[in-house]
C-alpha cells in the first residue's frame, strides 16, 4: 500500500486528489487511499503563508483564510492536522455519532463526472464518539500547533431520541472542538430532517445550547441545514433561531432534488447530491436565509463551490466563510490555492480591506433569483 501511495505522490503534492488515477478507482477506495496518504504524512503543504487579506473572524474564531474542508471528508478525525498544513483555514470532521455505525450498504457513493457532481447515501458511517475523541486528543498532543477541528455531530440511525444524541456529542467534544456543528440536514438518516420543523428545532436548540452552557469550555455552536426548504419552512426556522443564542449556520447540506443532472448516469440514485449542480440552489437559499436572520449571525457557505468565481459569489450572497469537498474530487488540491489566490485578487481589485468585506455585497441579487428546482419537502 505504501509503495502505491508513493507512486501517486510523484505527482505534485497538491494534485493528489482528483487525478485520473483516483477517479478511475471505486469512489470509496479512492477516498480511503487519500485519507491514508494524508494521515501518513505523505502529502506536503506549500508552507506559504496566506495573504493578510484572507484572514477572517468567525464566531470568535480567528482563521488564516475563509476556506474550510467540509464535513464528510475526514469522518473519523484522521486527517485534520494534515489538511491544516495543506492550507485550509479550518477543518470540520465527522459526522460523528455516539455509537459506531457502518452506514448504508455499498455501493453508496456515486460520481456524476459530466456534471462534476456526487451522490452519496453514506448514512453517517463512522467509528463513534470514543474513537474520534481519542484520535483528536492524540493529534493535538502530538502536534500542539494544530488547530482544533470543527466537529460535526449527528445521531445514530437506530437512536430512540435524536436530540439526546446531539446533547451527548456536545458533552463529549466541547473541550476539544474549535466549534460544534449540529447536523440535522443529512437526507440519509430516516427522520433526521424532521428536526428542522419548528417544534422539533425549538427543542433541539434549547437542549443543545443548554448542554453547551453546562460545559467548562463553550465553543461556538453552528446548525447545518438543508437547501430543500420552502419559504414557509425557512420563515419558521428563522423565527425559532431568533429565540436562541445560536452562533451560526452552515448552508447547505446536499439536496434530494436533481438540478442540472437530468438523465446522466447515476443521477437517479437515492441520496444527497453535491457538487456544481448544487451551487445555484444552495447559494440562493443562503442569500434568502441571510435576509431572514440579519447581517450579524455568521454563515458558512457550502455547496457547489468549484472555482474562485463561485467562491466569491458565495461570499457576495452573504457567507462569512466557505467549505469545499466535492470540487476537490474533480479539481484536486490545487483548487484550494486557486480559490485563495482568486479571493485575494478580488479583494485588492475592489479596494477592500479584507475578504470579509465581500460578504453580502450581492445579497439582494442572489435572494431574488428563482430556485432552479421546486423544493422537495
Amino acid at each position: 500500500m505504501r509503495r502505491a501511495l508513493a507512486s501517486l505522490l510523484k505527482m505534485p503534492a497538491l494534485r493528489l486528489i482528483g487525478q485520473d488515477a483516483l477517479l478511475a478507482m471505486d469512489p470509496e477506495r479512492a477516498h480511503g487511499l487519500t485519507i491514508r496518504a494524508l494521515n501518513g504524512g505523505l502529502v506536503a503543504g506549500t508552507g506559504t503563508p496566506d495573504p493578510k487579506e484572507l484572514g477572517v473572524r468567525l464566531a470568535g474564531l480567528k482563521l488564516p483564510n475563509p476556506i474550510g474542508m467540509a464535513a464528510g471528508f475526514d469522518k473519523d478525525a484522521k486527517a485534520f492536522s494534515a489538511l491544516g498544513q495543506l492550507g485550509f483555514g479550518f477543518c470540520e470532521v465527522g459526522t460523528i455519532t455516539p455509537r459506531p455505525q457502518p452506514g448504508n450498504p455499498r455501493p453508496r457513493l456515486f460520481r456524476i463526472r459530466a456534471a462534476r457532481a456526487v451522490i452519496n447515501r453514506m448514512g453517517f458511517n463512522n467509528e463513534g464518539h470514543d474513537a474520534a475523541r481519542a484520535r483528536i486528543e492524540a493529534t493535538l498532543s502530538r502536534a500542539p500547533e494544530t488547530a482544533p477541528p470543527g466537529i460535526n455531530i449527528g445521531a445514530n440511525k437506530d437512536s430512540t431520541d435524536f436530540v439526546a444524541d446531539y446533547v451527548a456529542g456536545i458533552e463529549r467534544f466541547s473541550d476539544v472542538a474549535a466549534y460544534l456543528a449540529v447536523n440535522i440536514s443529512s437526507p440519509n438518516t430516516p427522520g433526521l430532517r424532521g428536526l428542522q420543523g419548528a417544534d422539533a428545532l425549538n427543542r433541539l436548540l434549547g437542549e443543545t445550547l443548554a448542554a453547551r452552557q453546562r460545559q467548562s469550555r463553550q465553543p461556538p455552536l453552528f446548525l447545518k441545514i438543508a437547501p430543500d426548504m420552502d419559504e414557509h419552512q425557512m420563515d419558521d426556522m428563522a423565527r425559532i433561531i431568533s429565540r436562541h443564542r445560536l452562533d451560526g449556520l452552515i448552508i447547505s447540506n446536499t439536496t434530494i432534488s436533481r438540478p442540472m443532472v437530468g438523465g446522466l448516469e447515476h443521477a437517479q440514485q437515492q441520496g444527497g447530491l453535491s457538487g456544481v449542480p448544487l451551487f445555484e440552489l444552495s447559494t440562493i437559499q443562503l442569500a434568502r436565509m441571510r435576509q431572514r436572520i440579519g447581517a450579524d449571525m455568521p454563515i458558512i457557505g457550502v455547496g457547489g463551490i468549484h472555482d474562485a468565481d463561485s467562491a466569491i459569489a458565495k461570499m457576495e450572497a452573504g457567507a462569512n466563510a466557505l467549505q469545499l469537498y466535492t470540487a476537490l474530487v474533480y479539481g484536486g488540491l490545487d483548487l484550494l490555492q486557486e480559490i485563495k489566490t482568486g479571493l485575494a485578487r478580488a479583494v485588492r481589485a475592489r479596494g477592500l480591506e479584507g475578504v470579509s468585506d465581500l460578504s453580502g455585497l450581492k445579497n439582494a441579487h442572489w435572494a431574488a433569483r428563482p430556485l432552479p428546482i421546486q423544493p422537495e419537502t
